[in-house]
Formats: C-alpha cells, structure tokens, sequence
C-alpha cells in the first residue's frame, strides 16, 4: 500500500490508493492499538456510490446539500425523513462531484495555505507551508463515538518521556475543510451533538489535555440524517441545524417508476450507468467551483434583507439566527444560479429550508408549515426582483446549462 508521500501524522494515515491489502493493515491496527484514528481519503473509492446527478424527486434537498458544499459558513443541514427516503445515499452521492481543495502538506488538520490567520497551533509554529491539493471527503461519525475520538486528544506518554506535544486529532479535526456527516443524528447523546454544533458554529475546535491546548479550524460542512420514527432532537438542538429538509416518501407513480429504474440500472450495468452520469457530475463539479468564486460578489439589497426581517417578525421566530441564515443561504442560491444579485426566488427556498423546523414565541408557537411560510414572505418579498429580471441577471449565457438552476425550475 502506498502511503500519501510517505507521511505519517500522530496516527492519522491518510492513503491515495485502494487496493486489498489495506484490510489487512488495517486489521493490524486496530488489533495492536484499539484507540487509534485511522482516517482514510481514497481518490477512488472501493465502491462507487449513487451518482448526485441521477437522484430524483428530492429537489429542494439537492439546493440545501449544494448551498452547503459551496458556502460552509452556512453552518449546516439536518435531513428528516422515514427511512428508505434515500437520505443517506444522498449525502454520499455527491462525493465524486466534490471539489479539489488546497491544505499544508503535512499538517494534520489540512490547513488552508492561503489563509494563515485561521492556521492550526502546530502550523503557526512551522517556518513553511508547502500547499498540496486533496480532493473534498465525506467523513463518517459513528454512534459509538467517544468525546476524545471527536474533539481530538494528546499523546501523554510521549508528552511525558519526550516534552513534545503530540497531539492525537479528533474526527473535528479530520473534518476540516471536509463534509461531516451524522447519521441518526437525533441517537447521538446530547453533549457530543452540542460539542459538533459549537465547532461547526465558531468554525474551530481546541483540544485541551494535561494542560496543552492545541487549537485548529473547524470548517465543514455538516450533515445530519434522522428518523422521527426514532425520536426527535430537543428544540434547542434543533435550533442549531442552520437549514433543515423533511423529506418525504415520493407519491407518484410515475416517479416511482423512474426511482426503480434508475436504481436497477445502477445495479445491474454500473459502468454503463456511471458513463451515463459522467458528464452531469463534472458539469456539477464546474457549479461548485464556479459558485464558490461568485459568492464573494453577490448581494442582498436592502429590500431584500428588510423582507426578511419583517417576515420572521411576523412568523414570531425566536432570535436573529433564522434572518442571518436565510440571507447567507438566499446568498449561495444565487451564487449557484449564475447570479449578483439575490431574487425572489432565493429568498423564498432559503426561507422554507431555515425556518421549518424552528420553534417560535419562546417555543409556545410550533414550527411554521410551508404554506404559512410562503404566504409571508411571499407578501413580504413583493418588491423584491425576480430571477431573470434587470438587477439579477446571471453572469454568463450558459446559465441554463448549470445544473442547480434545472433543479430550481423543477421544484417550481
């Protein structure tokens, strides 16, 4: 197996290519050290998941999802559902559609080299910085998670018999600049979720043992799966979910039909079935990057904010939290459909996606429905220009090829 560069960073491996003999190392290791971290980033995984682009009938999870990968300051999105909705082949499903990010080579927590103000403690102590270019990875947490394997720990007897901090990074920290995905989110104990919340919120994470403390950015993208079935979160852990996609089971026949065939498809032929998908997932890519580089441009003009402030009054949200994060994620939709400026449009999806799972009056008022929703800030947005009008024009002709804006016309 060969490693990435040879290194080897406080028992994190990080290997570049898939082949057989990993299982056995790997079974080596956790034999010999239970209480290792192995992380694992493959530029070919062993089995190639359900493409993005193929998924169908889950439209206004597709925008939450992307507005995420492109603008993380968003903080996050919770998926609910029943189970066999698709929730958790949606969230893999994106993986080969992920962008190329850049990091330290050698830091632990993939700093980004083109940020030192957000470097880790151990990159601030380092003379150079050489940047290596990753692919964007999907990170598991387990429900059998521990706080030290989440937050991260030190090595005490190599603090001890040597006087260096050799720090043990968590999951946070493999995290970073990464998705982190949560799957049974509302199984996880409490202070785990609060201590993912927290970095995903201050966008760092510091680990604090035996009186060091290291501190590293925390910037992911985290993504939460639940079956009501099994229990709900409390409202204040809620709360903290930026976006939130109750998902339900697809009614239509004749979507159901597409559904089965797809999946039967990608079960029986996949090479066919992934050359089939080949160019939609790198026009998808193309999407991410090129949103990501537009967002730093687009606006929210004053109506636009002003209709969102109003509209949250009126809905009696609690606190100023849901009005920040309908502007950032009304922000990234329109970052996503080619655009400078924000629409109508954005504001109504991004409204729908923050507030439905948000308590109101205190939490005497349950959560807004849908309909409730639209009726005010559809009042309340009237002046607020349309996609497509002078004012939010997209920046190139070939925005109708952009796959982000085909999934907002299907949801109208």
């Amino acid at each position: 197996m060969q490693l990435n560069n040879g290194e080897y960073f406080h028992n994190i491996y990080t290997y570049r290519h898939a082949t057989i003999s990993r299982y056995y190392l790997l079974k080596f290791m956790l034999t010999f050290y239970p209480n290792i971290t192995i992380i694992i980033f493959m530029n070919e995984p062993l089995r190639r998941r359900f493409p993005f682009s193929a998924i169908i009938g889950q439209d206004k999870l597709k925008m939450a999802y992307l507005a995420n990968v492109v603008n993380p300051r968003i903080g996050g999105l919770l998926i609910s559902g029943p189970k066999g909705t698709g929730k958790s082949t949606a969230v893999h499903s994106i993986g080969s559609a992920l962008p190329d990010v850049a990091s330290v080579d050698g830091c632990p927590f993939g700093c980004d080299p083109g940020v030192p103000a957000r470097f880790c403690s151990l990159c601030r102590g380092r003379q150079d910085h050489p940047p290596r270019t990753r692919r964007m990875a999907i990170v598991n947490l387990p429900l059998s998670c521990t706080e030290d394997r989440l937050i991260g720990s030190i090595d005490v007897e190599k603090l001890l018999k040597t006087g260096e901090k050799a720090v043990l990074p968590g999951i946070l920290g493999a995290a970073n600049g990464n998705i982190l995905y949560v799957d049974e989110v509302n199984l996880l104990p409490d202070h785990l979720v609060d201590d993912i919340l927290d970095a995903a919120a201050s966008h760092w994470n510091t680990i604090e043992r035996e009186g060091v403390s290291i501190a590293h950015p925390a910037e992911f993208v985290l993504v939460g799966t639940m079956n009501p079935e099994e229990g709900d979160l409390r409202p204040q852990i809620l709360d903290r979910f930026p976006l939130c996609v109750k998902i339900e089971t697809v009614k239509d026949p004749a979507l159901r039909v597409e559904i089965v065939r797809l999946n039967l498809e990608y079960e029986n032929d996949p090479d066919t079935f992934f050359a089939r998908c080949a160019a939609p997932e790198e026009q998808l890519k193309r999407t991410i990057v090129a949103a990501r580089a537009l967002l730093p441009q687009v606006s929210a003009g004053d109506e636009a904010v002003a209709a969102v402030a109003r509209s949250c009054a009126e809905l009696k949200v609690d606190g100023q939290r849901p009005d920040i994060v309908i502007v950032k994620t009304a922000l990234t939709l329109a970052a996503l459909g080619g655009r400078t400026q924000v629409a109508r449009e954005d504001i109504m999806l991004a409204s729908e996606l923050a507030l439905v799972h948000r308590t109101r009056d205190g939490g005497l008022l349950e959560p807004p429905t849908a309909d409730e929703i639209g009726k005010t800030f559809g009042h309340n947005t009237a002046a607020v220009p349309h996609a497509g009008v002078p004012g939010t024009a997209t920046l190139s002709e070939d925005a109708a090829d952009n796959p982000s804006v085909i999934v907002k016309k299907n949801m109208k």
